[in-house]
């Protein structure tokens, strides 16, 4: 977590104090450029002045919102989670990192004390601290004082822009990893949007042969289709039209569908990937857009269809990285508009971002 909110800020070059800012979450649809003060860095942490910081589908729906199932905003809050930046100070204790060194930041610290922690499963931690999640402060701010141990050093080569979309890469490498996806797996990706894309970036990276998209728009399955998708199917929000479309999609994939990755999560979307995937396959539900679904599980019961959830990532910033400086994963494409940081541009960014359209990843440059 940034761990924000308390204590002294940072001093600037030449002595002067220098007053950090950050994008508050105020009210509904209502951000503000406020002081942000930050705590003293501690012997394991790291100050890092923010330099790319992306827009989540989660920090617009905070904004239109001010809650997300049960984590709800109650009082002001510090938005942001996808980001990069350059280290300003290191705790006396961090030695893989130093002045000057530009890190990618993993948002979510975890208690690695609970079962779960010591299992090795730190994402499922039930006192995990992450950005922007209530009543955890973020990153979109000038600086942020976060535990060095979740800063990656990013390699010659891989840009802070690439660095921030670390996160949500990290989405669709957990994605491909709980799925099994490798060279001898079939992947649909049901749902073009953000993390669509990076999980289809991230199954190439995985080596699987031949991926599938379907969307309901035009435009996105395009941009599938530009960053490698080998095919890609219209679809129609209408669950009358399910059988149909399963149809096309088994016959556009022309080869046994092994895993679909459901990046939507609404009650059409996972049925089509249910349908779709072969008996024995595997469905992994990585979106979350309903609480509530109806499903037709016991036919997929019957096809012994496995069904696994994903909730956030871990260990996945190292290989996205690796992904990053070898090539394998290019997340340039996806970074469609990119703003400053003044008021303007913080409302502008989060509209731009909201109503989606041609607008994929939304960046800010501090």
């Amino acid at each position: 977590m940034g761990k924000g909110a308390q204590g002294s800020d940072a001093a600037a070059a030449g002595g002067e104090v220098e007053e950090n800012m950050a994008a508050w979450l105020v009210a509904k649809n209502t951000l503000k450029i406020m002081p942000f003060k930050l705590p003293p860095v501690g012997p394991y942490d790291v100050r890092v002045r923010m330099k790319a910081v992306g827009i989540c589908g989660s920090d617009v729906h905070y904004l239109r919102e001010m809650r997300i199932a049960h984590f709800v905003v109650k009082e002001p809050m510090v938005i942001g989670h996808e980001c990069a930046g350059v280290v300003e100070e290191v705790g006396a204790g961090v030695m893989h990192l130093s002045v000057g060194d530009r890190v990618a930041l993993e948002p979510g610290v975890s208690c690695w004390r609970c079962r779960h922690c010591k299992g090795g499963r730190y994402n499922l931690c039930e006192d995990m601290k992450f950005f922007a999640t209530p009543p955890v402060h973020g990153s979109l701010a000038n600086q942020v004082v976060h535990p060095a141990d979740l800063c990656f050093k990013l390699p010659d080569g891989v840009s802070l822009e690439e660095g921030a979309m670390c996160e949500p890469l990290s989405m669709g490498v957990h994605a491909c990893r709980r799925a099994g996806v490798g060279p001898e797996t079939g992947v649909l990706v049901v749902g073009a949007g953000p993390i669509g894309l990076v999980s289809l970036l991230a199954a190439r990276a995985f080596g699987a042969p031949r991926v599938l998209v379907v969307d309901v728009d035009d435009h996105r399955l395009a941009v599938a289709r530009s960053l490698g998708a080998d095919a890609a199917v219209r679809v129609s929000p209408r669950v009358e039209d399910l059988a149909d479309e399963v149809e096309r999609i088994r016959a556009a994939m022309g080869s046994d569908i092994d895993v679909s990755l459901d990046c939507a999560g609404f009650s059409k979307t996972m049925s089509t990937a249910l349908e779709s995937t072969r008996p024995g396959g595997k469905v992994c539900l990585v979106g979350m857009g309903h609480n509530e679904m109806t499903l037709p599980l016991t036919a997929a019961a019957a096809r012994e269809v496995d069904v696994v959830g994903v909730f956030r990532y871990k260990d996945t910033w190292p290989l996205c990285i690796d992904f990053l400086r070898s090539g394998k994963v290019d997340v340039k494409p996806l970074i469609t508009h990119r703003f400053g940081f003044s008021q303007r541009d913080v409302e502008e960014a989060f509209e731009v971002s909201a109503r989606g359209r041609d607008a994929i990843k939304v960046m800010f440059n501090l």
